[in-house]
């Protein structure tokens, strides 16, 4: 397919024309020229241009008769004058027509390499807005996301940014915020939207079996391999590969898949050739990458391969202006699943909803109103309807009392630690790194004896129980100090937070 955008130049005088070519189509334009405004407007009725550039004195019709002709017609063409007149007065005169800049004679290909590419930027950015502009008017969001929020509309300004190019992007945001939604639309909006979408838990299989649906296998490679399978990079040949939750890969997993997105290539389970691969891939999770990095549980040098492009999705309680639109819209959704004629929400109702902190996201959203729909003895639902989940209050009670008491912990920490005012930003930087360093150690020995001491010392018991696997959870251990001849005592049913393991060693020393 031919990529090169089509420009079209007009002037009167040939060596400008020549000279226009000879600076552009080596810069990857495909460039027509014309001599008059008329010849050049009849072809442009023909075929789609990308930018026209047009002298503005030229003899019979004139490069602002051109301009005036361009805008009825296709308003979003943009036109850049070629001028002798350089006067401040002048340029702003062709500016206000509609032009998108000038060139003053004589220019150097420099000058209109740098005109013409800065002037092809800013039509992508024009049509993406207005793009988004009519998606948002014409629905309630984009796509099959619902808000209009400022926040909604970067994350659909970044998908249309992004869509076209083949780069790995890492989208981020809690449970429930829509990352397989963006990766839809990364698809849907790519020039491999006529191919496969392929998308992948990776908390839904155990290690072994999730090596075999990505990479595929050879058969009798392992046990209950009755047959050759075909992996899904390669299921997912010329189109997209989402790699959903990808945090909980294994190491082993994490360093066959750095190796797969090097070499673009996959060898099944048990095979010898490899195979070539053409995928997109888009990976997504809700934990924060760099943070395991430093714990040792994500590999740094795959976290890099796939953080080229990042996409942050914000929390619905961080654009709540959106509620009552996400609202609307999954009453009118579940109603018309479900058959019943439910016209809304009370006031009351909505007033609830805005004030509700939706640990769950948009998925929790939706599952309450599913759930109110299918309550209300009327034609809206009520307050009464709505039926909150007290769990997630309480939890987000408890979660705000326990940030409380560590904003505590740390003012009594600081007050015991250091006795003198920073005097400067380093000596500032410096206390607020101590600290941070201090309160993670006491939260991990915490977390790691607690787990140890709920199985008497059983790390592969704990290390289960905690989600991590045995080597990460081992590592931590390591860190804190605690030891294999430690175990005596966490198998101690008497183990406490005032036990000598929990010791602070500063306090020690």
């Amino acid at each position: 397919m031919n990529s090169k955008k089509k420009l079209l130049v007009i002037d009167d005088e040939p060596i400008i024309l020549e000279g226009v070519r000879r600076i552009l189509e080596p810069g990857s334009y495909h460039v027509e020229t014309f001599a008059s405004g008329v010849a050049a407007l009849e072809r442009i009725k023909q075929e789609t241009f990308d930018l026209v550039i047009t002298d503005l004195k030229m003899p019979g019709m004139g490069g602002l008769e051109v301009l005036k002709a361009i805008k009825e017609s296709q308003p979003d063409l943009p036109v850049i004058f070629i001028t002798g007149y350089t006067s401040v007065d002048g340029a702003v005169e062709v500016m206000k027509l509609g032009a998108v800049d000038y060139i003053a004679k004589p220019f150097t290909p420099e000058e209109m390499l740098c005109t013409v590419k800065l002037a092809l930027e800013q039509r992508v950015v024009a049509l993406e807005d207005l793009y988004l502009r009519k998606e948002l008017l014409d629905t309630e969001g984009f796509d099959q996301f619902v808000g209009k929020s400022p926040e909604m509309v970067k994350v659909y300004r970044r998908i249309m940014q992004v869509a076209p190019t083949d780069s790995t992007v890492l989208i981020t945001g809690e449970s429930g915020t829509g990352k397989e939604l963006v990766a839809k639309a990364l698809h849907k909006h790519s020039a491999r939207r006529e191919n496969s979408f392929v998308a992948v838990d990776c908390t839904s299989l155990a290690e072994s079996l999730l090596e075999s649906e990505l990479f595929g296998h050879t058969k009798g490679s392992f046990t209950g391999a009755i047959q050759t399978k075909t992996g899904l990079f390669k299921v997912a040949e010329g189109g997209t590969l989402f790699l959903d939750e990808v945090s909980n890969l294994s190491h082993t997993t994490q360093a066959k898949l750095l190796r797969v997105l090097q070499e673009r290539e996959v060898t099944p389970i048990g095979g010898t050739k490899p195979i070539p691969i053409n995928i997109r891939l888009v990976v997504a999770t809700n934990r924060n990458l760099r943070d395991m990095v430093a714990e040792g549980t994500f590999r740094e040098d795959l976290f890099f391969r796939l953080n080229i492009i990042p996409m942050g999705l914000p929390p619905l309680r961080e654009r709540s202006g959106d509620i009552p639109l996400l609202v609307a819209h999954a009453v009118r959704t579940v109603s018309e699943e479900l058959g019943k004629e439910i016209k809304g929400v009370t006031a009351g109702a909505m007033q609830v909803l805005q004030n509700y902190n939706f640990p769950g996201n948009v998925r929790e959203l939706e599952n309450i109103i599913e759930r109110a729909v299918v309550l209300a003895e009327d034609n809206l639902i009520t307050p009464e309807d709505l039926e909150l989940n007290q769990g997630s209050k309480e939890i987000y009670a408890d979660l705000h009392s326990r940030r409380n008491r560590r904003a505590d912990d740390l003012k009594f920490n600081y007050l015991r630690d250091y006795t003198s005012v920073p005097l400067c930003v380093e000596d500032l930087n410096d206390i607020k790194r101590q600290l941070r360093e201090h309160v993670t150690e006491n939260v991990e020995k915490v977390f790691v004896i607690s787990a140890l001491q709920r199985h008497r010392g059983n790390v592969t018991r704990a290390s289960e129980e905690t989600g991590m696997l045995r080597p990460n959870f081992q590592a931590m251990m390591k860190k804190i100090g605690i030891s294999s001849r430690d175990y005596a005592e966490l198998r101690s049913p008497a183990l406490t937070v005032a036990s000598p393991l929990f010791a602070d060693p500063k306090a020690a020393g």
